[in-house]
């Protein structure tokens, strides 16, 4: 556990973090997408940011790519992108996975969901938009 550790701190040191208050001021641009990383479950028992796209963590490298069948439109249609999960470590990593892949302008919420709601963000039912 202390070298996933070491090694999530190192990740984080190569990424963009934001805090979930410039997160919340990012939300009401129409040109950023939120991108939920947590399983459904978690969705279904927490709600979600009003209006996110929801990509489980391990889907990542089937959806972020063009040319594979997979594929979301919205990886290659917003100008940047917010990732997120529950606490914000899957978030650390998908945000290096999603650069590693070639996606821009991509960063993650420190903290996660639990800090997004914290800082008094909105939340929405999922599956109720």
């Amino acid at each position: 556990m202390a070298e996933f550790l070491k090694n999530l701190q190192k990740i984080s040191e190569q990424i963009v973090t934001i805090e979930p208050v410039e997160a919340i001021e990012l939300h009401r641009k129409s040109e950023v997408c939120f991108v939920d990383l947590r399983d459904g479950f978690e969705l279904l028992e927490h709600g979600l940011i009003p209006g996110a796209e929801h990509c489980p963590r391990g889907s990542l490298e089937f959806r972020i790519p063009v040319k594979s069948e997979f594929h979301q439109t919205y990886f290659s249609t917003c100008d940047r992108f917010v990732f997120y999960c529950s606490h914000g470590q899957r978030s650390i990593l998908a945000t290096d996975t999603a650069m590693k892949l070639g996606l821009e302008n991509v960063c993650h919420i420190r903290g996660g969901m639990k800090a997004w709601l914290a800082a008094g963000g909105p939340v929405a039912r999922y599956g109720s938009e």
